[in-house]
């Protein structure tokens, strides 16, 4: 059983893997992390037992195939409920969310059912972003709020430490969404079932190793989600 476990989709993201779980691990000795890695050819997963075998406290899930943030996410939620984890971090393996930033994220999870570390709470605080990114990424918030009623700034973030009870009051099998809307829909399921969210604020880094993995059709979705996610809270089928 696991207090605190931080969960990490992967594609190709073994430059990053190497030095993000021994940093995890070092950083907090009580930290166990769930490795979701969708086939990575460049042998993420392989690397990644092979620290869990040297260190420990590393669970890799290999799905066959690329198939999205979002079911990879839920797969790897579903993994750390099962290790009994009660505080459960989702993190990206690029080193664009801060390690430093776990304890309060940990700590506001003690009040809050859930805590979103914001790119948007103390003015912009994201580094290396082409500014067409990051206005797109800005007006696309403010966008999803006016529509949702989400109390939060940075309805995009995959920054986020869930509460268990949380996870569990969410039917993962019902999330369908990925990209950027697999974390709208997450949180906006979250709020309607009255979870308590808080947002602390984070420095975002782009990443230096590695390719994005976000896409036209990523943006796209997280448009229409929003007026699918309305919909369905309206017909109460959310």
């Amino acid at each position: 059983m696991s207090e605190k476990i931080v969960v990490i989709p992967t594609y190709n993201e073994r430059g990053n893997i190497e030095k993000l779980l021994p940093a995890l691990l070092g950083f907090d000795a009580a930290l166990e992390v769930v490795v979701v890695d969708d086939g990575s050819p460049d042998g993420t997963a392989d690397l990644a037992e092979e620290i869990g075998r040297e260190q420990g406290r590393v669970h890799v899930v290999r799905r066959s195939r690329k198939d999205g943030i979002g079911p990879a996410y839920r797969a790897g939620f579903k993994k750390a409920l099962e290790l009994g984890g009660e505080f459960i971090v989702q993190m990206d393996a690029d080193f664009s969310h801060p390690i430093t930033s776990l304890p309060e994220l940990f700590g506001g999870a003690r009040e809050h059912d859930v805590v979103l570390g914001s790119r948007y709470t103390d003015g912009i605080t994201v580094v290396r972003w082409p500014i067409e990114r990051l206005l797109l990424s800005y007006f696309g918030n403010y966008y999803v709020r006016k529509l949702t009623g989400l109390p939060v700034r940075d309805t995009t973030g995959g920054f986020k430490c869930w509460r268990r009870e949380t996870l569990l009051g969410i039917d993962l099998d019902q999330v369908r969404s990925n990209g950027y809307s697999f974390q709208i829909e997450m949180t906006y399921r979250a709020w309607c079932n009255g979870a308590r969210i808080l947002e602390v604020p984070i420095i975002f880094m782009d990443r230096e190793v590695g390719i994005s993995k976000m896409s036209k059709r990523i943006g796209l979705e997280a448009m229409w989600i929003v007026w699918e996610l309305k919909f369905r809270r309206a017909v109460g089928r959310l």
